[in-house]
């Protein structure tokens, strides 16, 4: 392996790997869900629903409310799920769009959780608010990290640039990094799209990155779990992709990934077999 990044820096065959970090770096799914059966298992112990049957009817309540907004167009373009409202305060003013949103999300959370509770024949709005906050409380206490995250990172660290490019509200993905402290030291650059103001897949964002790190498209890589932002962005920029993919999902899109991995150390075989194709193709 040692080998292989002297003959990297040496040939200048690959300069850039960047990250995805929700359920790329950071195992983003495990914490909502630990908070929602947190949250909706008070639900079942004062009211006797169960607990899964709740936390399904609040998301589908919550996916509703958070498209009836004005602001559903921002988030979109910004690329924030309705889940992440459910804790995320938008406190960066930094466009009229989060200043709309920080106004919304004490409602939006009372209601989506008021909600769920009515698809049960349950008018307890209070309970509602509460159950709100306390989904808020435990999903910034959960953090967690995918177990190869760090020994990959530290094999990448220094032989290459990283970078990492995340959608978002600004003030939540950087609470999100201070919650695992030892994560952003690895970046060269951070990149949220909350403060460069389009997300992923919009191409200009990834062209942004290139010019932060002054390289081209064929310098990098991207690395991430969403085939509808991460994949079809980068490919829409020119930078070769690489999906993950640890479920082994049938990919039912149309983007085409040039590179699927169901673990994050497979990475290290495909740039191996980039740096051999573009030293057989110089030879």
């Amino acid at each position: 392996m040692r080998e292989f990044y002297k003959l990297m820096a040496e040939e200048k065959i690959m300069k850039a790997v960047f990250f995805d970090l929700d359920d790329t770096l950071l195992w983003d799914e495990k914490s909502v869900s630990t908070a929602f059966s947190k949250t909706c298992l008070k639900a079942e112990e004062k009211y006797g629903i169960h607990a899964e049957e709740f936390e399904a009817a609040v998301r589908e309540a919550a996916r509703k409310l958070y498209t009836s907004y004005e602001t559903y167009p921002y988030t979109v373009m910004i690329g924030i799920n309705p889940f992440e409202g459910l804790w995320s305060n938008f406190s960066e003013p930094i466009s009229e769009g989060f200043q709309k949103l920080n106004k919304i999300v004490p409602e939006y959370r009372k209601n989506a959780w008021t909600n769920g509770l009515k698809a049960f024949g349950i008018d307890d709005p209070a309970f509602g608010e509460e159950l709100g906050e306390y989904f808020a409380a435990v999903r910034r206490k959960s953090p967690f990290v995918y177990e190869e995250t760090f020994a990959v990172l530290d094999e990448l660290k220094g032989k290459v640039e990283l970078l990492l490019l995340t959608n978002g509200d600004p003030s939540l993905q950087k609470e999100k990094l201070a919650g695992v402290p030892e994560l952003a030291p690895y970046f060269n650059e951070i990149v949220i799209s909350g403060e460069f103001g389009k997300g992923k897949p919009d191409p200009s964002i990834f062209e942004h990155c290139l010019s932060l790190l002054g390289m081209t498209k064929d310098d990098a890589v991207m690395v991430g779990d969403n085939l509808n932002t991460d994949i079809l962005g980068a490919s829409r920029a020119g930078i070769q992709t690489v999906w993950v993919n640890r479920k082994g999902k049938k990919n039912e899109t149309d983007v085409a990934p040039d590179h699927e991995i169901s673990h994050l150390s497979e990475l290290f075989d495909i740039l191996r077999g980039q740096a051999a194709d573009k030293l057989s193709k110089k030879a």
